[in-house]
């Protein structure tokens, strides 16, 4: 792990791979530590030949955090946003966009490949979009436009967003985070229980931090859509995406590949919202190949 000053704040981030190599740079979703992209799927991008850098966003895991903002109002936020009225937030995905662009200049990239998971792939869509000389490729895996009246998440998995475990112990935050992974997990590549409880008492373990996931919450609903700001992307766009998504259905994704030009789509039945044991060597061999044509 190493940390950086990147647009003002600093990034904890670890890379992996021949700094010789294109750099293929990884976005997080909503309260994700850059620990939740799996070690397997990051090392084997690696060796196919990539500089491959994941980090932290602002507000989660062992980056800069926001908490003097304090905790937000997640209910009346949404509540504003219905009657039009845009509520304050202490940054939006335009400055998360900045964190990422701000950490390859420390790192000295003056391009990469963009790839970018749930919210993290609405803050890749951003920086491809407002900072196009910096996005050799851009890949948005299992994400959105936002726009308006798209098909919403499955109840209980959108229930996840805000609910807390039961109580403050380890025990109890770690059985949340079971239950968040089995919710939005992918029913086709169920991950073993053991294996997935190891992998979630190390992100418990790494830093619990639910009110920076708020605020990032937040960031989105203020945030707004993206329908016009991807109409402008030129970078080699790739969509990948999820049949069986109980977070953010899969017509979310085929928005994304609508709204940007020539954008690829692939979709794959049984795939929820996560990166599980049995779809990484699937998505490592669609990426592979579409970024180093790029």
């Amino acid at each position: 792990m190493a940390r950086a000053k990147a647009n003002g704040i600093e990034i904890e981030y670890e890379t992996m791979g021949s700094t010789s190599d294109p750099g293929l740079l990884l976005i997080m979703g909503l309260g994700a530590q850059l620990t939740i992209w799996p070690e397997p799927f990051v090392r084997a991008l690696a060796d196919k030949g990539f500089y491959v850098i994941r980090f932290d966003n602002r507000d989660v895991g062992l980056s800069t955090d926001f908490a003097s903002w304090g905790v937000p109002n997640i209910p009346e936020a949404l509540q504003k946003t219905a009657k039009g009225v845009r509520p304050a937030a202490p940054y939006l995905v335009k400055d998360m966009a900045g964190d990422a662009v701000g950490l390859l200049d420390a790192l000295g990239l003056e391009r990469a490949h963009i790839v970018g998971a749930s919210m993290g792939g609405m803050i890749a869509q951003v920086v491809a979009a407002l900072w196009p000389q910096r996005t050799r490729s851009l890949v948005s895996i299992y994400s959105s436009s936002g726009r308006p009246g798209l098909p919403p998440g499955k109840p209980q998995a959108l229930a996840m967003l805000t609910s807390q475990p039961e109580g403050p112990s380890r025990a109890e935050r770690v059985a949340h985070g079971m239950k968040l992974r089995q919710v939005i997990g992918s029913p086709g590549y169920p991950t073993p229980e053991a294996e997935l409880r190891a992998f979630v008492e190390k992100n418990v373990d790494r830093r619990w931090y639910p009110e920076g996931s708020a605020r990032q919450y937040l960031s989105v609903i203020a945030s707004g859509d993206r329908v016009e700001l991807l109409k402008t992307i030129k970078a080699p766009t790739l969509v990948l995406h999820g049949e069986d998504d109980p977070l953010l259905p899969v017509e979310c994704g085929r928005d994304v590949a609508r709204l940007v030009p020539g954008a690829e789509i692939q979709t794959y039945p049984g795939w929820g919202h996560d990166i599980p044991p049995g779809m990484i060597a699937t998505l490592v061999e669609r990426i592979t190949p579409f970024c180093k044509g790029k």
